[in-house]
């Protein structure tokens, strides 16, 4: 296998490929579905893997909400800037980011983790709660695995994952103090010649209003 290719590598090569990928991925829509129905009228939501921006960020701004949303691969910041003009989009990493406690009313990260090693993605689930505001949501999803920094090939690009299983995610998500109150998981096959069947959780969690 050649080198993993860095996150921004990946996704400034699939583009929009990867938008038309997941376009029919049902569960993912559903979360956002749920998230839409709790959120406060015109909530801040910070995206964290924002890709093209679609479906994320279209939704939420569609239902008048302030959205701005973060990624790694400059392809993808620019392609989002076109298709969701509504909402804001940055390039940046998110273990680089910082925002004062309380900033968000909720936060999405879809499969945005995955390339990052255990122990980065337990941190910036703390730090992810941390900038909610109480009484905010995270929704997070991933590819729920007991894995750390293996060597897969995803979409015909060589990657190295890292992931939890669905029920020890839930506990990292407690751990940070947030009440886990949405669970969904399906599989999923990516609309990709090179992608096969993957196993998603999607976690919705909230921050206490105490």
């Amino acid at each position: 296998m050649t080198r993993p290719e860095t996150a921004a590598e990946v996704f400034d090569a699939l583009g929009t490929d990867y938008e038309h990928a997941f376009r029919t991925a049902t569960a993912q829509r559903a979360a956002l579905t749920d998230l839409l129905a709790a959120l406060p009228p015109e909530a801040k939501v910070l995206d964290l893997g924002a890709g093209t921006g679609r479906p994320t960020a279209e939704l939420l701004v569609a239902a008048g909400h302030d959205v701005t949303g973060y990624d790694v691969a400059p392809k993808m910041v620019e392609i989002a800037r076109a298709q969701v003009p509504a909402a804001r989009f940055e390039h940046g990493d998110m273990r680089e980011l910082s925002f004062p406690d309380g900033t968000w009313d909720a936060i999405t990260a879809f499969f945005s983790m995955l390339q990052l090693p255990r122990a980065e993605q337990e941190t910036m689930i703390g730090r992810l709660a941390a900038w909610l505001k109480p009484g905010g949501l995270l929704l997070f999803a991933t590819v729920p695995a007991d894995v750390d920094g293996v060597d897969i090939v995803f979409m015909g690009h060589p990657v190295r994952a890292s992931s939890f299983p669905a029920e020890a995610l839930a506990d990292r998500l407690r751990a940070a103090g947030l009440e886990v109150v949405r669970e969904d998981q399906a599989e999923f096959t990516p609309d990709h010649p090179d992608a096969g069947p993957e196993p998603h959780v999607y976690l919705t969690a909230r921050k206490p209003i105490d």
